[in-house]
């Protein structure tokens, strides 16, 4: 007996498999701007901690992500992305020894390139079946630009740790937006096929 999964099942699964993954997503990059805005007056062990904790989420998501998706351009990128993140989360480890300008400077770099990515993979996901993608593809491109001017800042005479809480809960909410958006796109569907 044949189990095979139809292409309209694969796309439900898809969405709901996403869905839960950006509204989990979401939910612990707020809880940890929250966290973060009243640890990192100095970047002691605690700080540092938190700040590697950040990318592993997002390390941790993207491997999810990958496991959820069929293969293809989309799923590579996912992988790059997971990879990226674990390699920032080391990064900004080391880098927390240098205080303030060198975690900004790295936290920059990771923001630029995992945003790229992360519009990549909105831009392929744009289809009817999973929605547009628009809080993805602005969250992605925001982290981009937000990105730039970490090291810009992170250049400067005076940088500060307070805009990664800031950026944190910005991403937490786009992915919350996403998750909302995908959650009536699924509603929308079922109440088509009834």
């Amino acid at each position: 007996m044949s189990t095979q999964t139809s292409p309209t099942q694969t796309v439900t699964d898809e969405r709901s498999s996403l869905l839960r993954l950006y509204l989990s997503r979401g939910v612990l990059a707020v809880v940890w701007a929250l966290v973060f805005a009243g640890a990192h007056e100095d970047v002691d062990a605690l700080a540092v901690t938190l700040l590697v904790v950040y990318p592993l989420i997002d390390a941790v998501s993207s491997l999810i992500d990958y496991r959820a998706v069929p293969e293809g351009s989309e799923r590579r990128v996912t992988a790059f992305n997971g990879v990226l993140s674990t390699l920032a989360a080391i990064a900004i480890g080391i880098a927390g020894a240098g205080g303030e300008a060198a975690v900004l400077h790295v936290f920059g770099a990771w923001a630029v390139i995992s945003g790229a990515a992360q519009v990549i993979v909105g831009l392929r996901r744009r289809g009817a079946e999973l929605g547009r993608q628009w809080p993805t593809l602005i969250s992605g491109g925001l982290s981009f630009v937000v990105g730039i001017s970490y090291n810009i800042q992170a250049a400067g005479d005076n940088p500060s740790l307070d805009v990664l809480a800031v950026y944190a809960t910005g991403g937490g909410v786009w992915f919350i937006l996403q998750a909302l958006l995908l959650g009536r796109k699924s509603r929308q569907l079922r109440a088509s096929t009834v």
